[in-house]
């Protein structure tokens, strides 16, 4: 977007054709010039407020708006005329078989990002780098949808089918696998034939990626030429599925739910995948002391906590706050225990980090086994 432009959001109209709109169109309902009035609250009187009462909208969140905007650029100069919609969600996403793509809401304004962090350890997206490589990976489930491109056998021979069984937290990775692109962590593009369409996408969309040499000689290369081959098939066409008028799945402008409730829920699905721990591992890694002159577990646990956590974090691939969270669990039950420190406090931390990210690999492991066995009884 040129500096000094008006800014522009892309919208369907009634019949489904493209359309652009002026910001100072859009936001005749909420002045961006209006102040914000939670954003100098402190984090329990915030989360108290329904997600639709912060009334954050992508014209009113500017920097975020521009990226959006980016989007649009990128996706014009590969010569394609599709534009998905973008709208504020609980997380990111595109709805299922709907050309429409959630931002998360937290994204519109430095406030709440502050307070995802808090909440959640992270901010998923966001640095502009992060953010980008999000919304090219959305925009392709999304040009996916827009012209059933799953529905082509070609595609299904590459990807596999689009019906596979999904389990977005729990999937065997295979690190040095060529057949795959690498876009996001955790060699997102093996999780689903969906996923790994949306990350080829991503990849070819990429500005300044020369994936031809960068995959040269590899398995991937295949479907990154046939994604070139349909965006130059596609690329002047309308898409014969629109995301409609909405609202679309995760919309915040109708969630009722507070941002307390909101952030509950999200703890407990992040770390629903997860396995808890157990008393044995705890008597392996402290020792059930009675001596005052040997620190006890759960003081240490607490304090080392956010830097194991980050660790167990990078070598489990996993969520921040579930590795976070079975810390502290995991201190919870070494105070009930009354253990205490047996080694020296670095390699005390060192054992748990590995024994931690040990057990998380072998909780993942023994979900997948008992997936296979569900499918193939």
């Amino acid at each position: 977007m040129q500096a000094g432009s008006t800014p522009r959001l892309w919208l369907r109209d009634i019949r489904g054709s493209f359309c652009v709109m002026h910001a100072d169109i859009m936001t005749e309902e909420h002045d961006p010039e209006t102040p914000w009035p939670w954003a100098a609250l402190d984090d329990p009187a915030l989360l108290a407020w329904r997600l639709r009462d912060l009334k954050v909208t992508l014209e009113r969140a500017p920097v975020l708006h521009a990226r959006v905007e980016q989007l649009y650029s990128e996706l014009a100069a590969k010569g394609l005329c599709f534009r998905p919609v973008c709208y504020l969600s609980t997380e990111w996403l595109c709805p299922d078989r709907v050309p429409a793509i959630g931002i998360p809401f937290y994204l519109a304004h430095p406030r709440l990002i502050k307070l995802e962090r808090t909440m959640m350890l992270e901010a998923e997206g966001e640095a502009e780098q992060a953010c980008m490589q999000l919304l090219r990976h959305e925009a392709g489930h999304a040009i996916n949808y827009a012209y059933r491109l799953y529905r082509r056998s070609r595609w299904r021979e590459l990807f596999g089918p689009i019906s596979r069984a999904y389990h977005p937290h729990a999937y065997p990775r295979r690190p040095y696998s060529r057949q795959y692109v690498v876009h996001l962590q955790d060699h997102y593009a093996q999780a689903h034939p969906d996923e790994d369409f949306a990350e080829t996408f991503a990849v070819w969309l990429t500005p300044g990626m020369d994936w031809r040499h960068r995959y040269r000689a590899r398995g991937a290369l295949r479907k990154l030429e046939y994604v070139d081959h349909l965006m130059n098939e596609i690329g002047a066409l309308a898409p014969p599925v629109t995301a409609g008028p909405g609202p679309w799945f995760g919309d915040v402008s109708r969630m009722r739910s507070t941002l307390e409730r909101y952030y509950a829920t999200k703890k407990r699905e992040f770390a629903r995948a997860y396995a808890g721990y157990y008393d044995p591992v705890l008597r392996r890694l402290f020792a059930e002391d009675n001596d005052p002159a040997r620190e006890l577990a759960y003081r240490f646990l607490t304090r080392h906590r956010k830097a194991i956590a980050g660790e167990v974090a990078r070598w489990a691939r996993m969520p921040k706050y579930a590795a976070d969270d079975l810390l502290r669990r995991l201190a919870q039950r070494a105070r009930e225990m009354n253990l205490r420190l047996s080694r020296p406090p670095e390699e005390t931390r060192l054992s748990v980090a590995v024994c931690v990210t040990a057990l998380a690999l072998e909780a993942r492991e023994q979900y997948l086994r008992q997936i296979t066995e569900d499918q193939n009884p």
